[in-house]
């Protein structure tokens, strides 16, 4: 790691120590649906109302109702049969993941670039994440969603403390390699601070450590593939993993490099777009 680099990465890791480092708070729209769904007499148009607060989220949630993998004979159009259809704990796991969007902007173009880039990569390996687990584990397909879409969560403490400091925006290597370094740790402080479920508030954490053998399959297993799966043909360090030998593919008993998985994967990335 290069000077700049080292130093930034001690500076916020002191930051994090001191409780100093301003971390992003759950969007409020998050909170009244998380309290909504903790009800549970709650119904279906009660959620409806919480959730149709918020529009683009609304035509988000219709509109992964009608993807490929969900979709059914009847196109959905309002959000009251989107609920129906997915039930309301999936609606609001699924809607607290989706307005994380709303946390990813940046006063600079260079950071709400990049921004934009782990968002995608988020939306994709949260619908890849979703079909494995929903195909292939007992698993709950939304929380295996959620878990994709927050699994790079702690990307953005050091994005909005590199607009602070210009140095470290005008050098792109040792900007990657501060994320690289860091943002597992702020991830889990994040999902912790927000009051995660465990299972999803360790997952920043460990879902990069391919060694990982859990005793049974798990939702970090889940997203440890759907992002190895999603890195598939970059330049990707990742890229070159060799899939096949990791615990976690084990458990989930597929063959990585079969074209039935393929074809089902690749539908699956633009679930959630």
């Amino acid at each position: 790691m290069n000077k700049l680099a080292e130093k930034v990465q001690q500076a916020l890791v002191r930051a994090i120590d001191n409780d100093d480092l301003v971390l992003p708070t759950l969007p409020e729209v998050a909170l009244n649906i998380r309290q909504a769904a903790e009800d549970p007499e709650i119904s279906i148009s009660h959620l409806s109302k919480v959730i149709g607060r918020d529009t683009a989220l609304s035509a988000r949630l219709i509109k992964v109702v009608n993807s490929p993998l969900l979709r059914a004979t009847q196109e959905v159009t309002d959000l009251h049969t989107a609920i129906t259809r997915l039930g309301t704990n999936y609606s609001s796991n699924l809607a607290i993941g989706l307005v994380m969007e709303q946390i990813f902007h940046a006063r600079s173009d260079v950071v709400e670039q990049k921004m934009r880039e782990v968002w995608r990569r988020s939306l994709e390996v949260a619908g890849v994440s979703y079909a494995l687990c929903r195909s292939h584990s007992q698993l709950k397909p939304d929380q295996a969603a959620l878990g994709g879409l927050v699994h790079q969560i702690g990307v953005l403490p050091i994005l909005t403390y590199a607009e602070d400091h210009y140095e470290l925006l005008s050098d792109p290597v040792s900007l990657n390699h501060v994320i690289e370094s860091i943002h597992p740790l702020l991830g889990d402080k994040l999902l912790s601070g927000w009051d995660f479920p465990e299972m999803l508030a360790r997952l920043p954490g460990q879902y990069l450590d391919l060694a990982r053998d859990s005793a049974s399959l798990d939702y970090i297993d889940l997203v440890q593939v759907a992002v190895l799966y999603c890195h598939r043909g970059t330049d990707h360090p990742l890229a070159s993993v060799p899939v096949s030998t990791l615990p976690a593919i084990k458990k989930l008993r597929v063959d990585p490099y079969s074209d039935a998985l393929r074809v089902e994967l690749d539908e699956a990335r633009s679930m959630f777009y």
